[in-house]
C-alpha cells in the first residue's frame, strides 16, 4: 500500500477521534446537560456546549461514571422534582465547575473552566509551550496526562506539540503503551508515527505474533502496511503450510493487496506440477493465467 495513503488513513482516524471528543472552545460560560447513558443506566451522558454566539459552536459529548462528576448528588439527579445540581470534573489539565438544576434523570446548567497551573507549567518546562485557553480546554477534555509526557521523554521522541498531546490523549495513548512499544524494540520515528500506530491498533502483543511467526524486527513502515491491509501471522503461516516459506514482507503485502491467499495458490497450482513462483502467482491473479 502507498505509504502516504496509509499515513493519511491513520491521521483521519485520529482527527475523527479528536473532533468527537474534545474541542468545545471555552467562552465565559459553557452550558451542560446530563442524562442517563443509553444502554447503560449506571453511566451518565454529558454534553458541554460553547455558548459564545460570536464564534463557531463546538460540542463535547461523552459518558462518565457518576464518581467522575465530583459532588454530583446522583440520587437527587434521578429523583422526581427539581433541585439545585452542582458537580466538578477534575483532571490533570484542568477542571470544570458546574451548577444548575436537575431531577427526573435530567440536569442542565453552566460551567466555568480553569486550566491547571501545574500542568500548564509542566508543558512550558518540557518545551511544549503554553497552551491557549482553547487548547487547555481541549487537553482537559481528552484527559491529557503527565505520564504520557514523561513516557515520550523517556523513549526519546521529539518534543511533542500541544496538538500532538491532544491527538494522543484522544486516541487513549497512555504511558504504558509507549513504554511497552519501546520494550518490544519499537520507537516510531516521530510523534505522528506513534499516532499512526495507535490509530491503526498496532500493539506490542500484535507485533509479538509476527515475531513468533519468524518476522521479528519488522520496520515500522511495514508494520503499518501489514495492519492497514489486515495481514496477520495466520496469513503468513497459511503460506508456509503449502511450501511458501520466508516470503519477504513486500511480497506478503503484494499478495494481500491482490487477494492472493493460500486458498488461491492451491487452486492455481495444478496437482502434481511444480510450485509457481511469486511472479507467476501475480500473473495468474491479474490475468487468469501465467504469461
Amino acid at each position: 500500500m502507498n505509504r502516504c495513503l496509509t499515513f493519511l488513513l491513520a491521521l483521519m482516524v485520529a482527527a475523527l477521534t479528536v473532533s468527537s471528543a474534545c474541542v468545545a472552545a471555552p467562552s465565559d460560560w459553557i452550558h451542560f446537560t446530563l442524562e442517563p447513558q443509553r444502554g447503560d443506566g449506571a453511566r451518565i451522558h454529558a454534553t458541554f456546549r460553547d455558548q459564545d454566539r460570536n464564534r463557531d459552536r463546538h460540542d463535547w459529548s461523552t459518558e462518565f461514571l457518576p464518581s467522575e462528576l465530583v459532588g454530583l448528588d446522583t440520587a437527587g439527579f434521578r429523583a422526581s422534582g427539581s433541585r439545585p445540581v452542582r458537580f466538578a470534573l477534575i483532571r490533570e489539565a484542568g477542571r470544570l465547575d458546574c451548577t444548575g438544576h436537575g431531577g427526573e434523570s435530567y440536569a442542565a446548567g453552566d460551567c466555568g473552566f480553569t486550566a491547571d497551573a501545574r500542568f500548564t507549567q509542566l508543558l512550558i518546562d518540557r518545551g511544549i509551550g503554553r497552551p491557549t485557553q482553547d487548547q487547555a480546554f481541549g487537553l482537559m477534555a481528552v484527559n491529557a496526562r503527565r505520564d504520557v509526557i514523561d513516557a515520550i521523554a523517556a523513549a526519546h521522541y521529539p518534543t511533542p506539540t500541544i496538538d500532538d498531546l491532544t491527538a494522543l490523549a484522544a486516541l487513549q495513548v497512555d504511558g504504558r503503551y509507549i513504554r511497552d512499544l519501546a520494550q518490544a524494540g519499537y520507537r516510531p520515528a516521530g510523534i505522528h508515527s506513534l499516532i499512526e500506530f495507535k490509530a491503526l491498533g498496532i500493539t506490542p502483543e500484535w507485533i509479538g505474533g509476527f515475531a513468533r511467526a519468524g518476522y521479528g524486527n519488522l520496520p515500522p513502515d511495514e508494520l503499518v502496511q501489514f495492519r492497514a491491509l489486515g495481514i496477520s501471522p495466520e496469513f503468513i503461516t497459511g503460506f508456509e503450510r503449502i511450501g511458501y516459506r520466508n516470503l519477504p514482507a513486500e511480497t506478503l503485502t503484494q499478495f494481500k493487496a491482490l487477494g492472493i491467499t493460500p486458498e488461491f495458490v492451491r487452486s492455481a497450482e495444478p496437482s502434481g506440477q511444480r510450485q509457481l513462483s511469486v511472479d507467476e502467482l501475480v500473473q495468474r491473479r491479474l490475468f487468469g493465467r501465467v504469461r
